[in-house]
């Protein structure tokens, strides 16, 4: 029998030797180039009437009572009729498998499934959601050891960031790539299903606008607007076409047709994933058009002011804009399709089935949303000219109050 201190004390003295312990194990010592003694655990045995080695590690980082547990294990194995070796190669083949199959190697095949279905603006975001909170935390984790928990603490520590939105975003993905997972074969279950519910709430937080007693005033401020020229005909028409910033911002050329009054959005930057269909107020063609004069050979529409060659209006373009009529934290592009929203359902003139599917809202049943498509167009079409010559409407009154003002001064 071996011990700790015969084991310290023999040295390879030149050769290779074997010293035995019990049970068929023993310790290969082997000289090594540095002239220190290299020392190996090794397991002997005889499984279907062949003699077989069981490499059990290295001294003294398996200790001499280690070694015995691992030897131990392996005979218990054999009175399974297990063959220790196989059970060896078995394991370090799972090891290899759950390896490869990572968190990363999962979101990468996810997105290349689902990003043909996106805008590629959301396309863009996404990624970058991933590189940024996900990968860096989950990236090399092995998919079978991802636990609830351990994707818990990852979403609090974005809470903590106070960023509640975004860790709402990542519980969705995360939840989707997970999910994929299970779908596609490397994963029993999606451990982040039972996380739904255990971010913190968050104050809804509604986009601003203004009231209809309010609009008269900007749009007399928007009528003098002194800045960019293609920003303020950009405000003009979100205005006049209740379309979201991004719808707006990409807009092409190819897309607009001013004689027969209709824009059409491509599916792939809508987020209902539907063309859109907006059609055109007489106001809005000649916005349009006072526009085509400034920007007809770009590429965009609206084109970026610093790369007008390559790339959109930036998305803080409009923003901006508003920034400068004064109407920081009471107005945002988004608060456009609210007000739109907000007087043409309280005129009482149109069916509400109109005005939501004006503002491209999301249908459940696609055919239902395609059919509705053709079927409210015409209305569509009187309800657009309506709200550009209401808010025609609105601007005289103020120009109105205006004057009125200034006859009685005189």
């Amino acid at each position: 029998m071996l011990t700790d201190t015969k084991i310290k004390n023999t040295k390879a003295e030149g050769k290779s030797r074997k010293l035995f312990d019990a049970g068929g194990l023993f310790l290969m010592l082997m000289p090594g180039k540095d002239g220190e003694t290299h020392k190996r655990w090794r397991f002997k045995f005889t499984y279907d009437g062949k003699e077989k080695l069981l490499a059990l590690g290295t001294y003294p980082a398996v200790s001499l009572v280690e070694a015995r547990k691992r030897r131990n294990a392996a005979r218990a194995l054999l009175d399974d009729k297990i063959d220790p070796t196989a059970e060896r190669k078995a394991e370090k083949e799972q090891t290899k498998l759950r390896l490869a199959n990572t968190f990363s190697a999962l979101a990468d095949d996810w997105f290349e499934t689902k990003q043909g279905g996106w805008s590629g603006r959301y396309a863009v975001d996404t990624r970058k959601l991933l590189e940024r909170e996900l990968v860096p935390e989950l990236g090399n984790r092995a998919l079978a050891d991802i636990t609830p928990r351990e994707l818990l603490a990852l979403l609090r520590k974005i809470e903590r960031r106070d960023a509640p939105a975004i860790a709402e975003k990542v519980l969705n993905i995360a939840g989707q790539i997970l999910r994929h997972g299970v779908l596609t074969g490397p994963l029993e279950s999606d451990p982040s299903r039972d996380l739904r519910g255990a971010l913190k709430s968050r104050e809804v937080k509604h986009h601003a606008r203004l009231t209809e007693a309010e609009m008269p005033e900007f749009l007399a401020k928007l009528e003098d607007y002194t800045g960019a020229p293609v920003t303020s005909i950009a405000m003009r028409l979100l205005l006049l076409t209740a379309v979201r910033t991004q719808e707006l911002r990409f807009a092409q050329w190819p897309e607009i047709d001013t004689e027969a009054r209709v824009w059409r959005i491509p599916k792939e930057r809508m987020k209902s994933r539907h063309e859109h269909i907006v059609p055109l107020s007489h106001q809005a063609v000649a916005a349009f058009e006072d526009l085509h004069q400034r920007t007809e050979n770009r590429p965009y529409a609206f084109p970026n002011e610093h790369h007008p060659s390559s790339k959109p209006m930036s998305e803080n373009a409009v923003l901006f804009g508003l920034y400068r009529l004064g109407y920081h934290s009471r107005l945002t592009g988004h608060g456009f399709r609210s007000m739109f929203s907000t007087i043409a359902h309280e005129s009482g003139l149109f069916d509400s089935r109109a005005i939501e599917l004006q503002l491209a809202h999301s249908d459940k049943d696609k055919i239902r949303a395609i059919y509705n498509a053709a079927l409210y167009l015409k209305e569509r079409t009187k309800l657009m000219q309506w709200w550009a010559d209401r808010l025609d409407e609105l601007l005289a009154k103020k120009h109105q109050k205006v004057i009125s003002i200034e006859a009685r001064r005189r």
